[in-house]
């Protein structure tokens, strides 16, 4: 597999991982509104969100590094 297709793979499991983690953010909150679940347990699937989103970026910045690293 070559360069570019590496990098666009890692870049689509990227992608896909903040689509999912925004959707689940969504789902959580709309279930934890229609539960009436306590702000202690909202407050913990807004930080697996941000978890979520934050190890998007951490990959991101991966991926910009390595294409820095390899450019011609």
């Amino acid at each position: 597999m070559d360069r570019n297709s590496q990098t666009a793979r890692r870049g689509r499991v990227i992608a896909l991982i903040i689509a999912g983690t925004g959707l689940f953010w969504i789902i959580a909150t709309a279930l934890g509104g229609a539960l009436d679940w306590s702000q202690r347990t909202r407050a913990l699937f807004d930080l697996a969100a941000l978890a979520g989103f934050a190890m998007a970026i951490w990959m991101i910045f991966g991926l910009w590094r390595d294409r820095q690293k390899h450019k011609d």
